[in-house]
């Protein structure tokens, strides 16, 4: 038995029929790897590979191209929360909202809190400038963040 369970493997082979190929399906199946694991094993780019009819190098070349995964030895924590970086956040205190946060809870940038809750990150632009600064948590952006509502969102996670 692999790493990957039958539910994942199925959900990966139901992409096929909306893409051009197999090999089209590397990143969604990165990412549904990714979001329901929290990492990208070894193992798993294998059975991805497998899956895809791809040999390991090329899938573990696209995991690596992006930012966004994580492997087995770093893996997300239980939230990941990105601090947007643009000039807009930057300028409205994002980065000392970001410092704050990395301060009292003793995490460093792309590093996963010491309980493993959360993971912080910084984001090139979340694309939510009205509204700087900003902050991603999961799926779900916060805007007009500051130091009292952004210790309050961390400390519910």
């Amino acid at each position: 038995m692999g790493v990957l369970s039958e539910e994942v493997r199925e959900h990966i082979r139901g992409l096929f029929p909306k893409y051009p190929n197999k090999r089209a399906v590397t990143l969604p199946a990165l990412h549904l790897v990714h979001d329901t694991y929290r990492a990208v094993s070894k193992e798993a780019i294998v059975e991805i590979a497998e899956l895809l009819e791809l040999h390991p190098s090329e899938v573990h070349d696209t995991m690596t191209f992006y930012n966004f995964f994580k492997d087995e030895k770093n893996p997300l924590g239980k939230h990941r929360v990105w601090f947007c970086r643009s000039i807009s956040c930057a300028l409205r205190g994002g980065e000392e909202l970001f410092e704050q946060v990395c301060n009292k809870y003793h995490v460093h940038p792309g590093e996963k809190s010491g309980d493993g809750k959360f993971t912080v990150e910084f984001a090139e632009c979340l694309g939510a400038c009205e509204g700087a600064p900003c902050i991603l948590v999961n799926d779900e952006c916060h805007m007009d963040m500051t130091v009292e509502s952004t210790s309050k969102l961390i400390d519910k996670l």
